[in-house]
């Protein structure tokens, strides 16, 4: 025990320690598939302003030794599985996209304490339908940092290749967020480890099914075409449209789910 009026020093954040909690990361953030296990490779890390200002002028230094630590334990977990029967299943753990992206990122929000680390990770530079990502603390609190912030810091690392179609502005439990549209078939709702959507929405309002609509563009004109998939009804520009049938929608329009939570549609033509 400190003698009485000494002064107990802050917890202080590491390199090392900052490695391992990126390994622990992936390792929860795994996504098994058919024949393959994908393993997060996107990860936004946030530290307390004192700590990120420790670390920052080494920055660099951390990110490569993080890079080559998630290298090697996914070669560990790989030559595992090679050790299996001939005849066993054998699935290969690999990343969706080459390569690794680590950002460290001062916590503005006053939520990351001194000593602690907070880990955002994500599958691919896109965030994948019906996939929320992963989140992990050093310290046994729950994660803190909105999903809307994680989204802002790393916005550059997002991939948008091809044309895009249309895009939806709307306001979820992680704050105001655009998806753009560059497909010809959206699927919306809440998402699951278990169902695939385009658009997942991050609500715990159990009015907005899993799978509430579908979007769908012909591409021989542009026009959109909206299908009410839910239990609980979907409204456009105000009426509500019959379950299971596709409806025409103008370019622009605003889509309820189970008036609950608002859509804002606008066809794009640039």
């Amino acid at each position: 025990m400190a003698p009485s009026g000494t002064v107990q020093p802050l917890p202080r954040i590491s390199g090392q320690i900052i490695i391992n909690e990126l390994i622990r990361n992936m390792e929860l953030g795994r996504l098994e598939l058919g024949y393959s296990i994908l393993v997060p490779c996107i990860f936004s890390v946030y530290l307390h302003p004192d700590d990120y200002v420790r670390v920052t002028s080494v920055q660099d230094l951390i990110e490569e030794d993080a890079k080559r630590a998630l290298t090697a334990r996914l070669a560990e977990w790989n030559a595992k599985a090679g050790l299996l029967r001939r005849n066993a299943a054998r699935k290969t753990y690999r990343t969706a996209k080459n390569g690794w992206w680590i950002g460290l990122f001062a916590d503005s929000e006053s939520t990351v304490p001194p000593g602690d680390v907070e880990i955002h990770s994500e599958l691919n530079d896109i965030a994948q339908p019906g996939y929320r990502g992963t989140k992990t603390t050093l310290i046994d609190r729950e994660p803190s940092v909105t999903s809307a912030r994680v989204v802002r810091d790393r916005e550059h690392t997002r991939l948008r290749s091809g044309p895009v179609f249309a895009e939806i502005r709307y306001q979820d439990d992680s704050g105001r967020q655009t998806f753009l549209v560059t497909q010809n078939e959206v699927s919306i709702g809440r998402g699951g480890e278990d169902l695939w959507v385009d658009l997942a929405l991050y609500t715990t309002a159990d009015e907005i099914s899993r799978e509430h609509l579908r979007l769908r563009r012909d591409p021989g004109n542009g026009e959109f075409k909206i299908t009410d998939l839910s239990r609980n009804g979907t409204w456009l520009n105000g009426r509500r449209i019959a379950g299971n049938v596709e409806v025409s929608m103008p370019e622009r329009a605003e889509i309820s789910l189970a008036e609950t939570l608002s859509l804002a549609f606008e066809v794009r033509h640039d």
